[in-house]
């Protein structure tokens, strides 16, 4: 059984972790702000669990146990947003610290029940995707909406990323999970984009078109 830190280390390897499955201790240091000779002390111990690929000097590589241990950490996680959500009411940019903390619950039926009140979603409130029982994950292949162009329909499918701040920020735009934006136009000067949402044309920065997750409809 793993301790916590060593749960929220092997969620971090699994998040970070670039197209080969490789992360540079340098950036998990830098993720967790912790530093590099306790980081690289850690990867050490997780490696004698078989639960990580270290080499001295080498990028880091989660094994197949460790990112299956890694995406039922986050399995828990992603399943509590979404009883948060959809079962108490709470706002989408209230439950990452709770999850938090409940992700290192060890009660296997306790998520199990969870899952099944919730009706088994694939999704959690934020749009990423809950891995199975068995930590097997499904990606969906999402735009940026600073990737589309003027006189594109999107509807938005996820955030990419999910801090307080940039989640209240669309609270008060009135843009969720679900909405269809229309591109008015690019400023070529600063990507910024003018969309037409709700019957409403807004403005939204390069950074907030670069955070927002869309699949095209027209």
């Amino acid at each position: 059984m793993n301790s916590l830190v060593e749960e929220n280390y092997l969620k971090a390897l699994y998040t970070l972790a670039n197209a080969n499955g490789e992360v540079n201790v340098n950036d998990l240091s830098i993720h967790l702000s912790i530093k590099k000779p306790t980081v690289t002390s850690m990867m050490k111990k997780l490696a004698a669990k078989s639960l990580v690929h270290y080499e001295s000097y080498k990028p880091l590589r989660l094994t197949e146990d460790g990112k299956r241990e890694a995406a039922l950490i986050l399995r828990k996680h992603r399943l509590t947003e979404m009883f948060l959500v959809e079962k108490m009411g709470f706002g989408w940019e209230e439950v990452h610290e709770i999850a938090e903390q409940v992700e290192h619950v060890k009660a296997p039926k306790f998520f199990e029940k969870m899952d099944e009140l919730l009706n088994y979603p694939s999704f959690d409130p934020h749009g990423s995707p809950i891995p199975n029982s068995n930590g097997e994950i499904k990606e969906e292949k999402y735009l940026h909406l600073s990737d589309c162009a003027t006189g594109d329909t999107v509807k938005v499918k996820a955030v990419a990323h999910s801090s307080n701040e940039f989640l209240t920020f669309l609270n008060r735009r009135e843009i969720k999970l679900g909405l269809e934006i229309y591109i008015e136009s690019i400023e070529s000067f600063d990507a910024s984009m003018r969309v037409k949402v709700n019957d409403e044309i807004q403005s939204l920065s390069h950074t907030v078109c670069e955070r927002l997750l869309v699949e095209k409809v027209s």
